[in-house]
């Protein structure tokens, strides 16, 4: 005989041949099947990407004309404009996209680190000179030169925009004004350019978290209910006392002569080696941020500092661990910022304002390059380096902006023209990434 049984829940009593208790034989047929892809939703979605993405690399690979063409960063962005798409098509807002702690203190690590762990510290160390002038003044000059020419254009009125402060055009000049070292580091390995333009740039926009410190500056003014002098020589203070990082660097030191210590005593376990090297720099980073210094120039000194040391007390298998695990969690998380960035640019967190938009792509070509003809005139006049009209050309162009300034367009308070920013932000990123690197 054949047997039924009950599927279903609170039914009455069943009898062991599928029979209710009355004897009448009913078949059962209502299995249900069902997805809980809200339990699972965050970590499917990563992952899905990553798949996407390195599919996308490894085609991109194959087509050798393919990298002569574009960088492969473009192709990451074209990547996230597809699933953007696709999202915002089925009404489905990742909560992950549009949250700035995902990039800042789980993103940008990695890539730093990895940057900081294989930088050429001879030629860095060289040039450290003139890299820290783009970086300091340079920041300054780009920051006021783009937030005062568009409060100029906000001022007339055919393109109503007279409610934009001069106050918030520079809160905004502040976070678009530098170089984004994801862009630059993503685009530039790939470019080839010779040591000297690639350290310069390299090194300008590594340490570039002038823009970090000009943006909480600003934002700390836009809280306040009068500016007083006082206040303002307080801020530049803060912002060179921050900058130079003094107690930054001596925090990554502190931390990389800890790990360089630590690592004379794990010749017992070995395996200890690469977790222990990884934790200590990400909680240097972490630390940074929760006392208001450089994260970035935090995690530098650190992994500038433990290079020599660490290899030389570690196992060969577990130098060689750091040094490809390092390079993959690089990859994946430069993979997730490009994705996350156009992901986010498809939706309804935008206001198509163009002649702002469109003056702000200008000024800050416009402005990125009178900065570098001044600079390199004093730099060659001081006899510091030596910067050809070619080199200074190449750094004018490169002046890359990326998923950074995106996170810190996102963390802006909620004001009437916010989505304003966040469309000339994303059209900014977009020219500089894809425009200025195509036929390279």
């Amino acid at each position: 005989m054949q047997h039924y049984w009950n599927l279903r829940p609170n039914s009455s009593s069943w009898g062991p041949e599928g029979t209710q208790d009355n004897g009448s034989m009913v078949s059962i047929h209502t299995l249900h099947f069902s997805l809980d892809y809200q339990h699972v939703q965050v970590p499917f979605e990563i992952t899905l990407w990553i798949t996407l993405a390195s599919l996308a690399k490894i085609g991109f690979h194959l087509y050798n004309k393919m990298p002569i063409v574009v960088p492969e960063s473009c192709l990451l962005m074209f990547v996230g404009l597809i699933l953007g798409g696709l999202i915002c098509s089925l009404n489905d807002k990742s909560p992950l996209v549009r949250d700035s702690d995902i990039f800042f203190l789980y993103l940008l690590p990695p890539i730093v680190l990895d940057a900081g762990y294989f930088m050429p510290a001879q030629p860095f160390f060289e040039n450290i000179g003139t890299i820290l002038l783009y970086v300091i003044v340079g920041t300054m000059w780009n920051a006021f030169g783009i937030g005062l020419s568009l409060y100029g254009i906000c001022q007339v009125k055919y393109f109503n925009l007279q409610d934009v402060s001069l106050l918030h055009n520079l809160w905004y000049g502040s976070l678009i004004a530098a170089l984004d070292p994801v862009a630059v580091l993503s685009v530039f390995e790939e470019i080839h350019v010779n040591e000297k333009l690639h350290i310069l740039v390299f090194g300008e926009s590594l340490l570039n978290d002038a823009v970090t410190v000009l943006y909480k500056l600003f934002k700390y003014f836009c809280g306040m209910p009068s500016i007083k002098p006082l206040d303002i020589l307080a801020g530049i203070g803060n912002f060179f006392f921050f900058l130079v990082g003094i107690g930054g660097i001596f925090t990554g030191f502190l931390f990389g002569m800890t790990v360089a210590f630590t690592t004379c005593f794990t010749k017992v376990i070995c395996v200890i080696e690469p977790l222990f090297v990884f934790l200590c720099s990400y909680l240097s980073y972490l630390i940074a941020e929760m006392l208001h210094l450089s994260g970035i120039v935090v995690i530098i000194a650190c992994a500038t500092s433990i290079k020599h040391y660490v290899e030389a007390n570690i196992s060969q298998k577990s130098h060689t661990t750091i040094k490809y695990f390092m390079k993959i969690w690089s990859s994946v998380s430069d993979t997730l910022m490009f994705i996350f960035l156009d992901v986010s640019t498809i939706g309804d967190n935008h206001e198509w304002n163009w002649p702002y938009i469109c003056f702000t792509v200008i000024f800050c070509l416009i402005w990125r390059a009178l900065g570098i003809l001044v600079l390199t005139f004093f730099i060659s006049k001081c006899h510091v380096n030596t910067v050809t009209r070619k080199d200074q050309f190449i750094i004018a162009y490169g002046g890359l902006r990326g998923p950074i300034c995106f996170s810190l367009v996102f963390l802006l308070p909620e004001f009437s023209r916010k989505k304003l920013f966040i469309a000339a932000t994303t059209v900014v990123i977009l020219f500089t990434v894809i425009v200025q690197t195509i036929n390279k």
